[in-house]
């Protein structure tokens, strides 16, 4: 912490210049450690190369890719017209670093989730203390490893540890904590954060539902869920969480779906990252209270197959809890608005996904719906474009980021006001004369 702060303050970090190298260290730690990145995530949770480089690979490629094609503008001085009551003088907002920052990386994507809010806070020109998730070790170790040698190694500081670890790190003071990971340990969070007025971003999960109306295209929607649901053995913050579709349509969806599950299913090869998360889907399996399609639990290989389970108990835990997993329950609605008013009665979800072919339906549940992101007819691809904000709402989350709104997240945006000395009239000052007064209620006013 001691030498992350002197590097910050030594005014390291301000120029373009280091900004840029630290953007281009990264691009090279991704082009010269693809495969041993691949390799420590296969350790981890078994994921398998090309999985690894569609989901955690790519994606922060191509973040660096673009910030460093956009820094100059992002940091740039934003002009502000000052209003009659201000003349004369000029005014803008200048963006600077917020200082030292702790980001708290999580283990389900350990590369993507850990190196990609690196990525906005150093283009913002902050010195950063790096904490992987201790869940996926061998990630963790890799990291600590090799980013020195591609990055400044005063600034950017790569800490291991489990729990304990990261308690301690909250009890310092940190000018921004970015953190990734469940609801309830978002909260700790944050409460550790309030004991120095910490700004803190949360990306969090949630229940994140998907409304499949009567005039969708069941058999796309059907492949889509199924790919979605099965990416990373279900383990995904974004991930369809649960399903509302109308009656009409109902029994092709089922149908599609317990095939589109299997074959996807089949070829992930992730496996659930330990026993106790693998007991937690277990026990969500046993007391749902509706009809189970697969869900066959292999404890040795800590792997679940794919499960489908209509009409749960709304109550249950497998309904109230978000799943991470291979679990996808599905429930049947009556019409759009059944299912608007379904999800509104819930905490507010991270992503919301509808099929639809109707756009007035598209406007309906835009309008009636809060959700960290909405994606129309596909699933999980807005985390791909970096011009649209990432982040929840409510219990998913607090604050954005991707492209500029990471470089905005880990920035001040600070207001500058310059007036000449000169003129300076006494009228100016109190006491106001009649006409004087006039004058300032117009200006004012």
């Amino acid at each position: 912490m001691e030498r992350a702060r002197a590097a910050f303050a030594g005014g390291r970090t301000r120029p373009l210049s280091w900004r840029t190298a630290q953007l281009e260290g990264l691009l090279r730690f991704i082009d010269e450690s693809e495969s041993e990145i691949a390799a420590a995530i296969a350790a981890d949770l078994g994921r398998s190369p090309m999985a690894t480089f569609m989901a955690d690979i790519g994606p922060v490629r191509h973040e660096i890719r673009h910030t460093l094609s956009q820094l100059a503008k992002w940091a740039r001085a934003t002009p502000v017209r000052v209003s009659a009551a201000t003349a004369p003088g000029k005014a803008w907002s200048l963006p600077e670093p917020k200082g030292t920052v702790l980001i708290l990386g999580t283990w389900n994507f350990p590369l993507l989730l850990t190196v990609q809010p690196l990525v906005s806070a150093l283009a913002a020109g902050n010195t950063v203390l790096l904490k992987p998730s201790d869940l996926a070790g061998e990630t963790g170790a890799l990291l600590a490893r090799l980013l020195p040698r591609y990055v400044d190694p005063e600034a950017v500081r790569v800490v291991l540890g489990d729990g304990k670890v990261n308690r301690a790190l909250l009890e310092q003071r940190f000018d921004h904590i970015f953190f990734t990971g469940s609801t309830v340990v978002g909260k700790a969070v944050m409460t550790a954060a309030a004991n120095h007025l910490t700004p803190v971003t949360l990306e969090l999960g949630g229940k994140s539902p998907v409304i499949v109306t009567a005039d969708a295209d069941i058999e796309v929607a059907a492949r889509r869920i199924a790919w979605a649901k099965s990416i990373n053995s279900g383990q995904t913050c974004i991930a369809p969480d649960y399903v509302l579709v109308e009656d009409a349509v109902r029994p092709q969806l089922v149908e599609r779906l317990l095939v589109e599950l299997s074959a996807h299913g089949a070829n992930d090869t992730t496996h659930i990252v330990n026993d106790r998360h693998l007991d937690r889907l277990a026990g969500a399996l046993a007391g749902h209270g509706g009809e189970q399609f697969g869900g066959v639990i292999n404890r040795d290989k800590l792997a679940i197959t794919p499960a489908l389970v209509t009409d749960p108990d709304p109550d249950s835990e497998l309904m109230r809890e978000e799943i991470f997993g291979p679990i996808l329950p599905l429930l049947s609605v009556r019409s759009v608005r059944e299912a608007v008013d379904f999800v509104n009665q819930r905490p507010k979800p991270l992503a919301l996904y509808l099929f639809t072919s109707s756009r007035d339906t598209e406007r309906t549940v835009l309008e009636q719906t809060s959700s960290g992101a909405v994606v129309v007819n596909h699933l999980l691809y807005h985390l791909l474009v970096p011009e649209l904000p990432f982040g929840g709402v409510g219990d998913s989350g607090m604050g954005s980021y991707h492209g500029k709104h990471g470089f905005d997240t880990f920035s001040h945006h600070k207001a500058v006001l310059r007036k000449p000395a000169r003129p300076d009239p006494s009228a100016a000052y109190p006491p106001y004369g009649t006409g004087m007064q006039k004058v300032l209620r117009r200006l004012m006013g």
